[in-house]
């Protein structure tokens, strides 16, 4: 009886050491940890140029002192004050944005590091000025259909506006040369090409650009909360209409200059949603303009 159980102890153990372990997940992870990784997009790959970059000093002081359109001066972070001083004072003279960047994203930008410390972003289109836009609308004998941009900051809003308004028959759109966004190529993508056909302006003074369109006979609304609703305003003959940025709407200079507040109508009170899109409430307000007009005809 002694050597029957000795004998199936030593059976059961040659069996357990005959047979395969099951592998371990501790194993299996270590495996796993060994095995090589997915590579990682490269933090440091250079970026697609952009046709509309300009960079080296040269280059971009010949380009703000041209006349010709840009819209954004990089200056790379710690390059000496005066050439960067001078840099500002020549993109503030051209109407250009001025933005302090890191060496290496100009490097990523550029794809090079001869940058020397500056690009400069020329405009995508060519900018018309308030009177061609006013001597278009003479030209088809109508009256002046104007859009006026107080801020709006977002390029993809900015492009549907001004899709809006090619397609309500405005005679062309006006943006601030500093404090919202400019024509770029996304501005250009947004608007399905509207921007490529619609006239835009740039100006340094929206406040001083509406009173010379009341001057010239122009009646100036803008959209804001506490306004007329809609429906209840007059929006035929020479007309502009101001639209504000995202957050804070039109700024209390330009609203006590403009003529007459419009006011979108909400069905929804009291659900925290509390207004329409800037770029929404630009179709709808522009569509009723088109409409009134055309009735007028």
């Amino acid at each position: 009886m002694v050597y029957f159980i000795l004998d199936y102890h030593k059976q059961n153990k040659t069996l357990r050491c005959g047979t395969a372990r099951p592998e371990r997940k501790e194993h299996k992870k270590m495996e796993e940890r060994n095995q090589p990784r997915r590579p990682r997009r490269d933090a440091e790959q250079p970026q697609q140029k952009s046709e509309s970059l300009i960079y080296g000093k040269n280059p971009v002081t010949e380009l703000l002192k041209s006349g010709s359109g840009v819209d954004t001066v990089l200056i790379a972070e710690g390059m000496a004050p005066a050439v960067a001083a001078y840099y500002t004072a020549l993109a503030k003279e051209a109407g250009a944005t001025v933005k302090r960047v890191h060496p290496n994203k100009l490097r990523l930008m550029t794809g090079t590091e001869s940058h020397q410390g500056v690009a400069a972003f020329a405009s995508e289109i060519e900018y018309a000025t308030v009177e061609d836009l006013l001597a278009a609308a003479k030209a088809k004998g109508e009256p002046p259909f104007l859009v006026l941009s107080d801020g709006i900051e977002d390029p993809h809003n900015l492009g549907a506006v001004m899709r809006s308004a090619l397609l309500c028959g405005a005679h062309g759109i006006v943006i601030p040369k500093r404090g919202g966004a400019s024509v770029t190529p996304t501005v250009i993508k947004s608007s399905a090409g509207a921007a490529e056909r619609l006239p835009v302006a740039r100006v340094a003074n929206i406040g001083e650009t509406i009173r010379r369109l009341k001057e010239q006979g122009v009646f100036v609304y803008c959209a804001d909360m506490d306004g007329v609703s809609l429906r209840k305003n007059n929006l035929t003959g020479p007309i502009a209409l101001v639209l504000g940025s995202e957050g804070s709407g039109v700024s209390q200079l330009v609203k006590k200059l403009c003529d007459g507040v419009v006011r979108l109508d909400m069905a929804a009170p009291g659900t925290g949603v509390d207004s329409y899109n800037v770029s929404v409430a630009a179709g709808i307000i522009l569509y009723e303009i088109q409409s009134q007009r055309a009735v007028e005809e």
